[in-house]
Parts: structure tokens; C-alpha cells; sequence
């Protein structure tokens, strides 16, 4: 494991087994799905919900600009760094509050007259979604761990991910939507699509009606991320929808990286990015070889969706690029 100095320096690929801090995953969790149902709940619907992710920041993750009724705008902010959550108004208002051990059920009630008390009134689905046997946050006691140095190493994983997947997105000149990370199971993800329709998806996940699905995997759709879930640190996933014949038995790299007939997906383990001599290169050998095999598997016109130099334009000067 880095030692901590390297970790807070923004150097290193932290460490983090699922294990170790699944009490404060799990709360962190369902915090974050507050905060997202509060962007849903005030955000028109963009494709694929696109309106209802968060982003990492250079200190956490945040909303965004949210519109509101009243003619204002708010955003809310994770800060990570401080241990707290800020809520900001276009106006200049400003609510904040301690991340710290807390109940849901608390972070819950807390959120919520805060942006009574700012005039953004909003409500929403207190369900939990994506999660098997969820209480409804308002009723949620159990829920109530926050270690700190635990959040900070899944927040600096992020941004390792977040800059790396941000490289994947800009080789792709197709339709592909932002580095996001989605509430519904803590992933950061992006994806790509090929321009054509899908079959309506058949769901299944827990507390998400069948238009969330359907409206999510409208158009065939190659898409990878990062969770920190399962065993070991996490895995690294790459999927296609739908999945054509072909896809899971395709040669994928690097070495560590397979077809998981549980979860439908390519996989590789967070650990083995983590500890490579160059695991920029080893995550995008993964990202890349992943998603070729779904391009080329469902015959993708990938001649008018790539770039035709990957490296442009990380390679390219200032004055090439003005060019």
C-alpha cells in the first residue's frame, strides 16, 4: 500500500480493499443517491439520464449546475477534502453540512431543510434504487458510517479513473456520453454508441421501473467503468448492449482481464491497474481490447466513429491544434 503522504499528494493509485470499507461505501452510497434524486428531481431528462449523474472535482463530486422552479440555480457539492457537503445557490446562499458519521435517515432529513430553508424545495422517491433489500432513506438508522481517509482514497481512485477514462472518451468521435459517475451502484463510467437502435432492455434491477432501463439502453451502446464493489479493490468492467455473439469469447488484455458470466461483463481487477509499471497503458490495453471486441463483434461502422489518430490531440502542440 502507498504510504499516506503519496496518497494525499495526488500521486499514487490508492489502495482501497472493498472489504475494509464497505460500512462507509454503503452509506456513501446512498448519500450520494439523495443528492442525485435531488438533481432528477429538478433536471429535464437528457438522454440515457444523463441529467442525473455526479462528476468528480478536484476536491470530490458534485452536481453541477441544478435549475430549480423558483428561476434559481443550486448545486451541491461533496468535498471530500473538508469532510462536507455544500450547497450553493446562484444568489451567493450557502448551506453546508459535516460529513461525518451519520445516519441516512439524518443526511436525509438534513439535506432536504436545508433547501427548504434556501426556497429550492424539493422533494423526492425516498427508495433506494439498484440495491437489494433497501430501506427507504427516510427510514434508514442503519446506514450511519463515514470513515474519512477511506472516502479520500475512493475519491483519488476517481480521479486517477476520471483522467484516464477522459483519454478513452476523446479517441472516440461518435456519439459517447460524459465521465459520470452513476448513484444507482457508485461506478464511474462512459460510453460509447454506435448510432443505432437497441431492443427494449428486459431490467431487472432492484426499485427501477422498466422505463429506467429502456430509456437507458435506447441505442446499442459499448460502455466501461470503474466499481468498487466484489472482491479484492474493485473491478475495472466493460459491457456491450446488446451483447452480439462472439463478445464474451474475444481475446481481451491485459493479463488478469476475463469474461465474468456473473456479472455479463469483461472484467479486471482495480489491483492489477494499480500495481502495473504503467497502469495508464494498462487500464487503456483493457478499455481499448474490450471494446473492440464489442465494435467488431457487432459490426460497428467504427471507420466513421473513431478518430484516426488515437493520439491526437495528447500529442499535438498549441500551435498544432490552432492550426
Amino acid at each position: 500500500m502507498q504510504n499516506r503522504d503519496e496518497i494525499q499528494g495526488g500521486a499514487a493509485w490508492p489502495s482501497l480493499r472493498a472489504a475494509d470499507w464497505q460500512p462507509t461505501r454503503d452509506t456513501l452510497q446512498l448519500w450520494t443517491q439523495v443528492v442525485g434524486k435531488i438533481r432528477l428531481a429538478n433536471a429535464p431528462l437528457i438522454n440515457h439520464w444523463w441529467n442525473v449523474p455526479l462528476y468528480v472535482t478536484s476536491r470530490g463530486l458534485t452536481t453541477s449546475l441544478v435549475p430549480h422552479a423558483s428561476g434559481r440555480s443550486f448545486q451541491i457539492d461533496f468535498d471530500f477534502l473538508a469532510h462536507r457537503l455544500e450547497i450553493v445557490t446562484t444568489d451567493g446562499a450557502v448551506r453546508t453540512l459535516a460529513l461525518e458519521p451519520r445516519t441516512v435517515a439524518d443526511f436525509y432529513a438534513r439535506v432536504l431543510s436545508h433547501l427548504d430553508d434556501l426556497g429550492l424545495a424539493t422533494r423526492i422517491w425516498p427508495m433506494p434504487v439498484e440495491i437489494e433489500g433497501a430501506i427507504p432513506f427516510d427510514e434508514d438508522d442503519v446506514h450511519a458510517s463515514y470513515d474519512g481517509d477511506q472516502v479520500q482514497r475512493f475519491w483519488r481512485i476517481l480521479v486517477q479513473l476520471d483522467r484516464v477514462l477522459h483519454d478513452f472518451r476523446g479517441r472516440f468521435v461518435g456519439k459517447a456520453s460524459p465521465v459520470h459517475l452513476f448513484w444507482g451502484a457508485l461506478d464511474l463510467a462512459v460510453s460509447r454508441f454506435s448510432g443505432r437502435t437497441a431492443p427494449p432492455h428486459p431490467g431487472g434491477a432492484p426499485n427501477c421501473g422498466p422505463h429506467v432501463m429502456h430509456e437507458a439502453y435506447s441505442h446499442e451502446v459499448s460502455s466501461c467503468g470503474y466499481w468498487p464493489g466484489g472482491d479484492g479493490e474493485g473491478l475495472v468492467y466493460s459491457y456491450v448492449y446488446p451483447e452480439p455473439a462472439g463478445f464474451r469469447d474475444a481475446a481481451v488484455g491485459p493479463e488478469g482481464a476475463h469474461y465474468s458470466e456473473e456479472l455479463g461483463e469483461f472484467v479486471l481487477p482495480y489491483e492489477r491497474v494499480r500495481t502495473a509499471a504503467d497502469p495508464d497503458r494498462t487500464l487503456l490495453e483493457f478499455l481499448q481490447s474490450s471494446y473492440e471486441a464489442a465494435a467488431d463483434s457487432a459490426s460497428w461502422p467504427r471507420s466513421r466513429l473513431e478518430r484516426a489518430s488515437p493520439s491526437y490531440p495528447f500529442s499535438a502542440t498549441p500551435s498544432q491544434i490552432a492550426k
